[in-house]
């Protein structure tokens, strides 16, 4: 069964830099489509990327698009999220999520695999 673990996450100052990293076991992280989700206190959930299993095509919001990459090292069984120009809207508990399908998932479902969370704060 498959299990993810995010770490990367902590405090920093606007304009700063983090790499999230979704580590899997128990099943190939390649044989999902893995996407990243971050919920802020008092706002609903928000697919932040999303990266297929085909041909590793991606999603991003528009609300990160051009500061955020996505990125799958299948050797390592790991997802990753490099997230640029950080700002304090991007305060939230991001979510590693994985669903078995083909196609690109910019909508992911509650019976779909979710790690844990890592929480990210900026604030100066």
């Amino acid at each position: 069964q498959l299990q993810l673990v995010e770490s990367g996450g902590g405090l920093v100052t606007p304009g700063g830099s983090l790499r999230l990293s979704c580590a899997a076991s128990g099943d190939t992280l390649a044989n999902y489509c893995v996407g990243w989700v971050r919920q802020a206190p008092g706002k609903e959930r928000e697919v932040v990327s999303s990266i297929s299993r085909v041909d590793d095509s991606t999603y991003y919001a528009d609300s990160v698009r051009g500061r955020v990459t996505i990125s799958r090292d299948n050797a390592k069984n790991t997802v990753y999220l490099q997230i640029d120009s950080l700002q304090p809207e991007d305060t939230a508990v991001y979510f590693c999520v994985a669903a078995p399908v083909m196609g690109l998932v910019v909508t992911f479902r509650d019976h779909d695999t979710w790690g844990q969370g890592t929480q990210v704060t900026v604030s100066s």
